[in-house]
């Protein structure tokens, strides 16, 4: 079954989750902020996208963060301390295929493509 990772409120979780009931996919909804980041789920992903494509620099959290933390973030182990103490770095949604593959962000033409293979 598709897992998709995110966060309720987010804008672009809700449409990818409005896209999927209205194209009846079931699916498996994770919140980052009720149950965290699965540890083995975050490095899987890391593996697949590397984790420059998984940390969003553009948002309130990222400008919110000391400036140490900012700079400190240089290769995948210090990334992926960082996304883990803070799950509202991870660009969003992330989502787990059925056929294994990974994704972040949502492009309803993708999501098509995915559910294809």
């Amino acid at each position: 079954m598709l897992a998709l990772y995110g966060i309720p409120n987010c804008d672009t979780v809700k449409k990818a989750r409005g896209w999927l009931d209205a194209t009846a996919v079931p699916y498996r909804f994770h919140d980052f902020k009720k149950a965290g980041v699965p540890p083995d789920a975050l490095s899987r992903w890391i593996g697949q996208l590397g984790w420059e494509a998984l940390l969003n620099r553009k948002g309130s959290t990222w400008r919110g963060l000391d400036e140490t933390l900012r700079v400190g973030v240089v290769d995948q182990d210090s990334a992926e301390r960082l996304l883990q103490a803070h799950p509202s770095l991870i660009k969003r949604p992330v989502v787990e295929w059925p056929a294994g593959e990974v994704t972040v962000g949502f492009d309803p033409g993708r999501f098509a493509e995915a559910l294809s293979n």
